[in-house]
């Protein structure tokens, strides 16, 4: 598995209704998008970048990968989406509002499911997991497509019908989420500090 290719599915659907609506790819930190600096950062690390959204479409597509509806109903659908066209045979799903992910993160994530023999590969940081963002197997679009027939739309309850690692980050911001204008705010003064 060590030398299994990676697809990453940035995830940039969500409503943002915390943050009156806007599109949090677009928003801007240090006058970079948050989606430019996700795309940049991750680029190097995985074999191919698909892009799950369902507004902005010509923004997302001027970055040159391949943009994908994410069916409107949460962080799994765009999973979904991200597993039917995927080349590859791991899929990392990545939100475009967590732009300090370390630079790490794919190959912890694959060595993590080397040593267990999980299917799911969870980051956690600072005492708290961060199930948005993953690593796992195509070969689970299967089950999925079930989950989410039946109703299913909460990550956690879908990672927990697989065998699932945590594998642990030391840095205490690496998965700060921007979720709301204080956020962006913070995130902002991180930034200065030069902590990223």
């Amino acid at each position: 598995m060590q030398n299994e290719s990676v697809a990453a599915a940035i995830l940039a659907g969500g409503r943002a209704s915390r943050m009156d609506g806007n599109d949090k790819g677009l928003l801007l930190l240090d006058r970079i998008s948050l989606f430019a600096r996700v795309i940049s950062r991750i680029e190097p690390h995985v074999d191919e970048i698909l892009v799950t959204a369902n507004r902005n479409l010509q923004f997302y597509s001027g970055f040159g990968h391949k943009v994908l509806s994410d069916e409107g109903f949460g962080p799994l659908s765009g999973l979904r989406q991200a597993m039917r066209s995927a080349n590859h045979p791991l899929i990392l799903t990545l939100p475009c509002d967590t732009p300090f992910f370390p630079e790490n993160l794919v190959s912890a994530l694959k060595h993590g499911l080397i040593e267990t023999g999980a299917q799911i590969a969870i980051p956690e940081s600072a005492g708290e997991t961060h199930q948005a963002l993953m690593l796992c197997k195509q070969e689970l679009l299967a089950d999925l497509d079930e989950f989410l027939e039946h109703g299913g739309r909460k990550v956690l309850d879908w990672q927990k019908r697989h065998e699932h690692v945590l594998v642990s980050f030391p840095e205490p911001d690496a998965f700060f989420n921007i979720n709301t204008p204080d956020d962006l705010r913070l995130a902002e003064s991180i930034c200065s500090a030069g902590r990223r």
